[in-house]
């Protein structure tokens, strides 16, 4: 098992700056990619930001280029720097990780949530 908690969230206006932090704890074996969802009300989860263990990272178009995803391995955490926010940035942040297994099986973890609000 992985345990996930994010944190950092909160509410920021339009054009400012937010830090989400996520720390994992538990069974690190086989985790090979780390990252950030979010929802918002009334919409499905969408990918905001992958990072590999090999330092690969991947963003949605609708973020690239204010979203950085960053990770402290000493501390086991896992960073996301939200810039430029826009109302539309608006949801439930959760962090998640995946171990792969030696027959391509994906098991997922997710943290409980932090919500970013951006008025405008």
């Amino acid at each position: 098992q992985v345990q996930l908690v994010e944190s950092g969230g909160g509410l920021v206006q339009a054009g400012g700056s937010l830090r989400l932090s996520c720390e994992a704890s538990g069974n690190m074996f086989a985790i090979n990619a780390f990252g950030w969802y979010r929802q918002a009300p009334g919409k499905q989860r969408e990918l905001v930001a992958t990072l590999t263990t090999g330092g690969i990272t991947n963003y949605a178009d609708s973020v690239k280029g204010r979203f950085t995803v960053s990770r402290d391995n000493a501390k086991n955490r896992m960073h996301l720097q939200m810039s430029d926010l826009k109302p539309e940035d608006t949801a439930v942040y959760y962090c998640y990780a995946n171990r792969r297994y030696s027959d391509n099986t994906v098991e997922t973890y997710w943290g409980q949530g932090t919500q970013v609000t951006v008025s405008s």
